[in-house]
């Protein structure tokens, strides 16, 4: 049974990319057709659409085409096929790493969002007088100072100017 072959529009259509974006995945040797067609298109078979949903998911994961590009490229110099996994291995732990890492930074931040947006839950409740600078170490319950969450501080704790000397800015002291 002769496998069924695509012209790049079609491939294009079938992974939801561009006709550019594959001829770029070509130049980049990320991509090769199977053949050309009398009339000189481009043809490809199923394993096209593998290769490309797999540069997407490298994408996915923070891979540049440049990084994938270097990837496939180490993994096809290596040795032998151990070689090749083991560079393979290498990089997938590295990326897990940093995966793990942003993971980490991401639910920092939704702590903090959390706990901002509970500190701003008693916000509202005080009397309309009050003015900005009032705001996150004010006398509502649960307002504290010391308790204020540090993306809501920031907004009533602008910097304090610092009256120097000038003959000791002169002096670089």
């Amino acid at each position: 049974m002769r496998e069924k072959l695509m012209r790049v529009g079609e491939l294009a259509k079938e992974v939801g990319k561009t006709v550019r974006a594959l001829h770029l995945y070509e130049e980049m040797g990320l991509l090769k057709p199977v053949s050309r067609s009398t009339g000189g298109y481009r043809l490809y078979t199923e394993d096209a659409i593998d290769r490309v949903n797999w540069i997407s998911r490298l994408g996915d994961l923070g891979f540049s085409l440049p990084d994938v590009q270097g990837f496939l490229r180490d993994w096809e110099e290596a040795a032998n096929g151990p070689a090749g996994m083991a560079r393979v291995r290498a990089v997938f732990e590295a990326k897990l790493a940093e995966t793990r890492a942003a993971v980490a930074r991401m639910q920092t931040l939704e702590r903090d969002l959390q706990a901002s947006l509970s500190y701003l839950d008693l916000c509202g409740s005080c009397a309309p007088s009050h003015v900005h600078k009032d705001c996150a170490c004010c006398d509502q319950p649960g307002h504290r100072p010391e308790a204020t969450p540090e993306l809501v501080s920031g907004l009533a704790r602008p910097s304090r100017a610092i009256d120097v000397p000038v003959a000791h800015l002169k002096e670089g002291r």
